[in-house]
């Protein structure tokens, strides 16, 4: 199979509201149907786990930026990867959209990957794909939609909306990674607490911690966030429960890093952000390729497999 990342582009930049609701329903489909098992992953609720085997091109945050996006794929290759095999795969923390101006076309393109490469990307939610009753301030993603779709915006922006609850709460890469978009919380002991964190009952309060809490270096336990969701944790709530999945490094998104990454917590935390420019003004952007075989000890042992752009 062969694929063309500049005609992904233009399909982005040319669909009407019709074509984005097409590909927004196809993909739902799609994730609604990843049950035990999707390519080299196992699935469990809306957790992905998979062995500590091949490849895997890790994008933090987009927020619209398109630019980042080509930036990555054409540099990377990875696309081409993804085509000669299937140890190849693709994993997006979240938060594609909202804040920058195309994100209807970030979505678009990152969906249309995912159905070109259906068993080999998995696509996280971040906070800005979080549930009605943890809302997001400043919102922009309606003024996009109705700049990019006119007055067929309201469609398009709820049937984006609908494709959150199928997006993943987490990825685990045995012996290796924990993936969340934001944070973690010092009660997570168990899969199903990841995996079922945006069901109802008692997992869901873990939910707004995935989502929106963020490393602290000088919180002892856990304090509440300026954000006004999750919270602040410590070094000491990553060591405990990177310690009882037997991973050995957090990996996450969320916030804006100056020079596309950030190392917390004694090399534990990992986070990235893959987009640059208005409104976060941060120099560089970051995206990690790495071989998920390959052991380490903290997220220094990463850096030489950080690409920044």
């Amino acid at each position: 199979m062969d694929v063309d990342l500049a005609e992904i582009v233009k399909e982005a930049f040319d669909a009407t509201a019709t074509t984005f609701v097409d590909l927004v329903d196809n993909v739902t489909v799609l994730l609604a149907g990843e049950v035990g098992a999707v390519g080299g992953f196992q699935v469990l609720g809306k957790l992905a786990m998979h062995e500590p085997l091949g490849r895997g091109l890790i994008v933090g945050d987009l927020h619209g930026d398109i630019e980042s996006l080509v930036d990555i794929l054409r540099d990377s290759k990875y696309l081409d990867e993804m085509c000669r095999g299937t140890d190849a795969v693709m994993i997006f923390l979240g938060d594609y959209g909202d804040r920058g101006a195309n994100s209807a076309e970030v979505y678009y393109a990152v969906l249309k990957i995912k159905q070109l490469f259906r068993k080999q990307v998995v696509l996280m939610r971040g906070n800005h794909e979080g549930p009605d009753d943890i809302p997001v301030y400043p919102y922009d993603l309606p003024a996009h939609f109705k700049t990019r779709f006119g007055e067929d915006w309201g469609e398009a922006h709820a049937k984006i909306r609908g494709i959150f609850p199928h997006l993943y709460n987490a990825v685990f890469i045995k012996e290796r990674y924990l993936m969340i978009h934001g944070g973690l919380a010092p009660d997570m002991h168990s899969l199903d607490d990841l995996a079922y964190a945006n069901e109802t009952g008692d997992k869901t309060r873990f939910l707004e911690e995935m989502l929106w809490s963020d490393p602290d270096e000088n919180a002892a336990d856990v304090t509440p966030s300026p954000r006004g969701a999750g919270y602040l944790f410590s070094k000491k709530v990553t060591e405990e429960v990177l310690a009882r999945f037997g991973a050995q490094v957090l990996i996450r998104g969320h916030e804006s890093c100056d020079e596309g990454f950030r190392i917390n917590h004694d090399g534990k935390v990992l986070t990235l952000f893959s987009r640059k420019g208005s409104p976060y003004f941060n120099a560089r952007g970051a995206y990690l390729l790495v071989d998920f075989s390959r052991r380490v000890e903290s997220a220094w042992d990463l850096v030489p497999y950080l690409h920044k752009f």
